[in-house]
């Protein structure tokens, strides 16, 4: 009895020792201050859907891999929370981006600012209602679906959100950059030459941005919770059949597979200008994941730099103005245009035109700055920016500021006063956006830097 009564006593003072550890280290990542939950969702349709990105796309015949709408809450000490929530979707339209953030307000309380919606404009996922309109050869019952399947998916993603805020729990956040070279801006090169000058080792033309930004969330174990990473390239290197999530999807499976339980996600910088050279084969697509993968793995092991207990967020709605509109000559001529798209457009626009139908005069685009800490800024941009917006901001914010497009609504190709000037695809393509214009005015770079200007203070 009595060497049972000692053994008791012993095993209960390793399990009190024990208790009294976890507990230390539980108090270690609760003096951090911050708070963290993820959540994620499958959003891959059960039926064929039609695949999104192309105008010559079809219904899709399989999977790769599923793609995904994640979530990542945060809250720093005594502060409001904030949700990020990444997708491997083409993009949203403004109804759906609005309705989600409504949803959002209503059932979570959080304000637009708060709410950080991103796509990471994936070309193997499927249609959203309204996102690209004039790009798909549907008929009425295949939009039908697509409008069944877009509500679902906007059920799925506001309850995301709410799973994300309600699994908040001690953590700890740490911020880094890595680099991945992979993208090349496509309007300097020719993409059947880029394979050979590589393989010379030549520099390839044109700005790029190569940063590979990481936040890392982990729990009082110090266990990684989450990883969210960036990445300035258009996610296209597949133009097949299968659902997947494209590089960005291969490079989340691959860091959920090295970290399990872990939640990876990924957003897209400003990658308007910027596709993987070369492409087109799974095993270049796997190649450019894994790549990305360590980039973000290489920072995480290399010693991140602590993030202090500071959330501060803004965000604005400001006006980008149309050009000119098309005059009805030109809508006329565009009907028998050999680009689809294009003659789809203008056969959707000319009877509305006729009839007198009143098409808005410029768009209220997203605008939005997230402050980590005392130095990481976060810039979020609505549609498609080019790279010459990452390159500016850096500049003028310091290396530690973060720069995502694809964000809010899909409103467009979003050119620089360069891209603006020197034209083509990125400059005066817009009508494929379902507006009735060809492009933004010129000053359309001076009114997003204003924006963000102004949303720097608020966050300071």
């Amino acid at each position: 009895m009595g060497c049972v009564s000692r053994a008791a006593v012993i095993m209960g003072l390793m399990l009190a020792w024990g208790g009294v550890a976890r507990a230390g280290v539980q108090k270690v990542a609760s003096d951090t201050g911050w708070r963290a939950g993820a959540a994620r969702a499958v959003l891959t349709p059960t039926q064929g859907q039609f695949l999104s990105g192309y105008g010559s796309r079809r219904p899709a015949a399989g999977k790769r891999h599923d793609v995904w709408a994640k979530a990542l809450a945060l809250q720093a000490r005594g502060g409001r929370p904030a949700v990020l929530v990444t997708t491997d979707l083409v993009g949203v339209s403004k109804g759906t981006y609005d309705r989600i953030a409504d949803a959002a307000q209503k059932r979570f309380g959080l304000s637009r600012a708060e709410l950080m919606l991103t796509y990471s404009h994936n070309h193997c996922a499927p249609v959203t209602t309204e996102c690209l309109p004039d790009y798909y050869p549907l008929n009425n019952a295949e939009w039908r679906e697509v409008g069944e399947y877009t509500a679902g998916m906007e059920t799925r993603i506001v309850r995301l959100i709410g799973e994300a805020l309600g699994k908040l729990a001690p953590a700890r956040l740490s911020a880094g950059e890595g680099l991945a070279t992979f993208a090349v801006n496509r309007r300097n090169n020719r993409e059947a030459e880029v394979p050979e000058r590589r393989a010379k080792g030549e520099t390839l033309a044109g700005p790029v941005d190569h940063s590979v930004p990481v936040l890392s969330v982990r729990d009082p174990e110090d266990r990684l919770l989450a990883v969210a990473f960036g990445y300035a390239c258009h996610p296209t290197t597949l133009s097949d059949d299968q659902w997947c999530g494209d590089y960005p999807g291969y490079a989340q499976i691959e860091l959920e597979k090295t970290h399990p339980g872990a939640t990876a996600l990924f957003w897209t910088g400003c990658g308007g200008d910027q596709n993987p050279l070369p492409r087109r084969t799974v095993a270049l697509c796997r190649t450019y994941g894994n790549q990305l993968a360590a980039a973000v793995e290489a920072v995480v092991q290399s010693g991140m730099r602590p993030v202090r207990p500071d959330l501060r967020t803004s965000f604005e709605f400001v006006k980008l103005e149309f050009e000119r509109r098309p005059t009805r000559e030109e809508l006329q001529r565009d009907t028998s245009s050999p680009n689809s798209v294009r003659a789809r457009w203008a056969r959707r626009v000319l009877p509305m035109v006729d009839g007198g139908h009143s098409f808005p005069a410029h768009c209220d685009y997203g605008v939005q700055v997230w402050r980590l800490g005392e130095d990481l800024r976060w810039i979020a941009l609505g549609g498609e920016a080019v790279v010459d917006y990452a390159i500016r901001f850096r500049r003028e914010y310091g290396p530690h500021t973060w720069i995502g497009g694809y964000a809010h609504d899909m409103v467009g190709y979003v050119p620089s006063r360069r891209v603006w000037r020197e034209g083509g695809y990125e400059a005066e393509f817009i009508y494929e956006y379902g507006w009735l214009a060809y492009r933004w005015t010129e000053d359309t770079e001076d009114r997003i830097a204003a924006a963000v200007g102004r949303l720097m203070k608020r966050v300071r």
